[in-house]
């Protein structure tokens, strides 16, 4: 079924020569010498397209870290059931010690992501999905407080526009990929042509059936392109959907949340849950698993998700390029 975390658990591959590549790779100059320059881009994007980074090879995914105690990562080919998750779990931790952990996680997170930036090599994606009121903008909100945004992109996406829908369900979700040395962020994500799409039977089962093989082929795609991928279910129980929706009425300032559509969605909860069962269970693979977190305690939840970022970043260890020779002898001027 799934897991819950404390022991490590590392994505295999299959390890190939890349000779043949390097044997051919000077020929394309050879042959047109006085090609334009712009050549020299493609040649550098095909290679670092390869997986050069220090931590991946086109052949082999990244190990990835356990993530934080508390949050259950579902296992590659397993089934998982969130009714038998507890999203009251606080993997351990104590309120009143909470905030100073989130302190030390988000430093942690700022120094690795100016490194990863520097490094300017691998790139980590973040996704997070969650049923409404389930917390998606207040972790990202709080999780990467701090973090500069020059390396750190959030997208939240919303009902598809009229050009998205002309084109493939991927698309507009593959247009917004973290480039190298950044950090993306997906508030909901390409899992919600899985969820919301087939609870609201907007396209044929066999459809969105098909899709989950997809999702797989698409992380695997941005994995060996060098980008890590980290996707969290935010897991909160009805009943406290339920005092969450009740607080937005109850605050004026809050009434800005309040969508009346989310109470037409709160009767397909069970739908929902199902739909959320089988993505977790049939996208959770080893170089891309699945961390439900229990998420009905903020607090709690802020943490599990800031130490599973920062750890993971941490095993990929970015690097500050190594300096330009000769700077030691170099004076300002006055």
């Amino acid at each position: 079924m799934a897991r819950k975390n404390g022991k490590d658990g590392k994505s295999a591959g299959s390890e190939k020569s890349l000779e043949s590549d390097k044997t051919t790779e000077a020929q394309p100059q050879a042959a047109w010498p006085d090609h334009p320059p712009s050549f020299a881009g493609w040649a550098r994007a095909a290679i670092a397209g390869t997986g050069t980074a220090p931590s991946l090879s086109p052949h082999l995914h990244p190990v990835l870290p356990p993530a934080a105690p508390g949050i259950v990562t579902v296992e590659p080919g397993q089934s998982v059931s969130l009714a038998a998750i507890d999203p009251d779990a606080t993997g351990g931790l104590e309120k009143a010690a909470a905030k100073a952990e989130l302190d030390a996680q988000r430093v942690r997170i700022r120094a690795l992501q100016e490194k990863l930036y520097a490094e300017h090599r691998r790139s980590l994606l973040v996704v997070f999905q969650a049923i409404d009121t389930g917390g998606k903008d207040g972790t990202i909100r709080n999780v990467l407080e701090g973090v500069n945004p020059q390396g750190c992109r959030v997208w939240s996406f919303k009902v598809p526009s009229t050009e998205e829908l002309d084109q493939d369900f991927l698309w507009r979700y593959h247009l917004r990929t973290p480039g190298r040395g950044l950090i993306g962020v997906f508030n909901r994500s390409h899992y919600e042509d899985v969820l919301v799409v087939r609870v609201k039977g907007l396209v044929p089962e066999e459809t969105w059936r098909e899709r989950y093989g997809i999702i797989n082929d698409f992380e695997r795609l941005l994995t060996l392109s060098g980008t890590v991928i980290l996707k969290f279910f935010l897991h909160i129980s009805k009943d406290e959907q339920k005092e969450r929706l009740e607080a937005r009425l109850a605050d004026p300032e809050k009434h800005w949340k309040f969508d009346p559509a989310d109470l037409v969605e709160r009767k397909s909860w069970d739908a929902y849950q199902t739909a959320f069962n089988d993505a977790l269970a049939r996208c959770s693979t080893p170089y891309a698993p699945w961390h439900v977190v229990p998420a009905n305690r903020k607090w709690a939840r802020n943490v599990m998700v800031a130490r599973t970022i920062a750890d993971t970043l941490e095993a990929m260890d970015p690097r500050f390029p190594e300096p330009r020779k000769g700077l030691d002898g170099i004076k300002v001027p006055d």
